[in-house]
């Protein structure tokens, strides 16, 4: 089964066996947490981050660059150095290497950060290329945003519309699919630009330098329902949601629907979900609203109840998520195509 290991598995096998304690280390590793803090002293902290891309093809070069670099500033670091780590099949040519490299380079220059080293190599077995980056920061003047930060009676805010990286893999590697189910071409291409709308690096850092965020999350595997139930884990909260509220795009709309799928639980990348103090969310949304970038309500940060998650879908009934833990639908796409 591919995507994250579930929980019981990761605190068994993974968080449990970290060697060492160093006082050093803010946050470490855990459920739902974007990056690991360290104190550097002098009032330095870095923020470090790995993310693995393996849902994709045609975009993997700059998802990898943007993906981790949104894990970076949604605990309000600024991102800054990089280091990746190529797998590539042993028959790969050498024109997506080619690719995947420029890709990565672009996405580098326009976040402003540089790659300082890595390691590439033909791994035996690979259906695809794939990639490991990890991300490193300078924590802004504010100190660092956990995701264990959300408080009852926080508004949650998101930016942009859910699904935008999913929707640009599959409008890219899912393309013939989604044209013999009858997605017009105009859908398809203009569903691939939104590759470009990826990065939370701004709207997160945006609301990290005026303080106003108790908590950030880029909601990557799991999709929004994914990334609201991390913070509310780590937060100890429910929180609670309306799917009417919910942005989404007409295009992701087009795409999910022809391929059965909930947008909901699609890969994010692009949009930051954060949660606000209730009294300066209107600030939050009209600072964001001053750079370009749309933001909504979508519901509430509750007292701990049960769940994680309530969503309140359209059509009545409350949908609830009990554990941080979200089956992303592109993965259980891809093991569809990779079975054929």
């Amino acid at each position: 089964m591919a995507g994250k290991l579930p929980p019981e598995k990761l605190e068994r096998y993974v968080l449990s066996r970290c060697g060492v304690v160093d006082g050093s280390v803010i946050v470490g590793g855990g459920i739902g947490i974007d990056s690991a803090i360290i104190d550097l002293g002098n009032g330095l902290m870095l923020a470090m981050h790995s993310d693995p891309i393996t849902g994709a093809v045609e975009l993997l070069g700059w998802l990898a660059v943007n993906v981790v670099s949104n894990d970076i500033a949604v605990v309000g670091a600024k991102p800054r150095w990089l280091l990746s780590v190529l797998y590539l099949p042993e028959d790969l040519p050498d024109s997506v290497l080619d690719a995947i490299t420029v890709q990565i380079d672009e996405a580098a220059k326009e976040l402003g950060v540089t790659v300082i080293g890595g390691h590439t190599e033909y791994t035996p077995g690979l259906p695809r290329p794939m990639i490991t980056m990890t991300g490193v920061g300078i924590v802004v003047k504010n100190g660092p945003t956990l995701p264990s930060g959300a408080r009852a009676g926080d508004a949650v805010i998101v930016t942009k519309s859910v699904g935008l990286e999913g929707t640009a893999i599959l409008a890219t590697d899912f393309s013939e699919t989604l044209r013999v189910k009858g997605v017009p071409q105009s859908i398809i291409e203009s569903s691939r630009r939104f590759i470009k709308m990826v990065s939370v690096v701004r709207d997160a850092l945006t609301l990290a330098e005026a303080g106003l965020a108790t908590a950030m999350h880029d909601p990557t595997e799991g999709g929004l329902l994914g990334g609201l139930a991390e913070i509310a884990y780590a937060s100890r909260k429910t929180i609670e949601v309306w799917e009417e509220l919910i942005p989404i795009a007409e295009e992701t709309a087009a795409v999910c629907r022809a391929l059965g799928i909930d947008p909901l639980k699609l890969i994010s990348s692009g949009t930051l979900v954060a949660t606000v103090p209730f009294e300066r969310v209107g600030e939050a949304i009209e600072l964001l609203s001053s750079r370009g970038i749309e933001a909504r309500i979508v519901g509430r940060v509750r007292e701990q109840s049960g769940s994680l998650v309530a969503l309140h879908r359209r059509e009545g009934i409350v949908e609830t998520v009990d554990r941080p833990y979200v089956r992303d639908e592109l993965f259980r796409l891809w093991e569809a195509k990779d079975h054929h």
